[in-house]
Order: structure tokens, then C-alpha cells, then sequence
């Protein structure tokens, strides 16, 4: 069993990989995205079965730990555990935060979906969540029955959370912008960073340009 590891501060861009990607695919993309400054990664392969997902996760874990980043493992306490991620993310389905600190111990980054719920975030908080993720912000293709969550959720997070609040749902180049300005200190993103490598990575560092000025 693997130990969980120190990780970067809480901000910035928040690469969730996409389902289904092969392995040799799938590592292409992180390292571009880390080359271009991403310091956390969200593995995120709910129709693989355990080997796979075991064997990937750990790809990624050496990856990250090359380029001193974090990885978030989707739903799964076990294997977060397992590989040495630095932490898990849950959604409303997807168990207790309270348990999975327990399990993980006081070290291990815990995120939780709270979609527009401002009040489940302040219950994820107490709970032990170590951000909270607010969302859909935009149309996802992702997920494109998602209901919208509101700027005005990050406004009352930054003045009233003492976590970061993270914005997932449609983010891009072209919208994110008044996101960060609303309080999210780290922004999802799936669909915008798909492409060839060198797009990956100048738009990893693109977004990360972005937080420069909030640190």
C-alpha cells in the first residue's frame, strides 16, 4: 500500500481525464498538460474495469510525482489509497467524506460536488472536504443535462468557506475569465484542453497564466 504523498496548493487549471481513453492516449495527454504547467489531474475512467484502472491510475501517479503534481482519483477510496494519489473526489453518490478522511487520513486532498447547492458545501466543509466543486457553470458536452450553477455560488464561497471552490461545466479560454474573477480558485477542464499535444500544452499554460496574479 502506497502512501499518500504532500501536493501543490489548491489552485489553478483541474485536468479530469476522459473516459475511455487508451493508455498510450491517455499518458500523451497528461504530460502534455503537465509540461504546460497543470499542477492536478482528476483520473476518471468509470468504464474500465479494476486492473486497467489500477495500472493507469499508477501511470499517472509517476507522472505527477515527476512533475511535482497532484492526483485526484475519481470515486474510489480504494485505489487512491492503493496508488498513493493525493486524494479522492466524491460526488453526492459516492459515499461519506467523513469515511473517506478517515480512511485517508488528515493528509489526503477530499473533493466534493456540490453542484448548486451552496448549503451541501458548507456540509462538505464540515464534513472534511478540502475544496468544493460547484457546477455545470456552462453547457458541458460532458454532462449537457446538467442544471447551471451560478457565479454568485463562488462570490459566497471565497467570503464565507475557508476552502477553495472549484467551477467545473463548460469551461474554456474564452469563458473562464469571469469564473476566476468570481472566486473559483480551480477550474475543471475536460473537452477544452482535447487536441494534439502542443495544443494541450500551450493551452495547460494558458489557463495556468491566468491564476498568476491570485497567488
Amino acid at each position: 500500500m502506497a502512501e499518500l504523498r504532500r501536493h501543490p496548493p489548491l489552485a489553478g487549471l483541474y485536468a479530469i481525464t476522459p473516459d475511455g481513453l487508451a493508455t498510450p492516449a491517455l499518458l500523451t495527454a497528461v504530460t502534455a498538460v503537465l509540461a504546460g504547467g497543470c499542477r492536478w489531474i482528476q483520473y476518471r475512467n468509470k468504464a474500465a474495469d479494476p486492473d486497467l484502472r489500477r495500472r493507469q491510475a499508477e501511470l499517472l501517479g509517476a507522472l505527477c510525482r515527476t512533475h511535482a503534481a497532484g492526483l485526484i482519483i475519481n470515486d474510489d477510496v480504494p485505489l487512491a489509497q492503493a496508488v498513493g494519489a493525493a486524494g479522492v473526489h466524491l460526488g453526492r453518490e459516492d459515499g461519506s467524506l467523513a469515511a473517506a478522511r478517515q480512511w485517508l487520513g488528515p493528509a489526503a486532498v477530499l473533493g466534493a460536488s456540490c453542484y448548486q447547492d451552496f448549503e451541501a458545501a458548507r456540509q462538505a466543509v464540515a464534513e472534511g472536504a478540502s475544496y468544493v466543486a460547484f457546477g455545470a457553470v456552462h453547457a458541458s458536452p460532458t454532462k449537457p443535462g446538467a442544471a447551471r450553477a451560478p457565479l454568485s455560488l463562488f462570490e459566497r464561497a471565497r467570503r464565507e468557506l475557508p476552502v477553495p471552490a472549484c467551477a467545473i461545466g463548460g469551461i474554456t479560454l474564452d469563458n473562464v475569465a469571469p469564473v476566476i474573477a468570481a472566486g473559483a480558485r480551480l477550474v475543471a477542464v475536460i473537452s477544452d484542453l482535447a487536441g494534439p499535444p502542443a495544443a494541450m500544452r500551450a493551452r495547460a499554460a494558458a489557463y495556468q497564466r491566468l491564476f498568476e496574479d491570485l497567488s
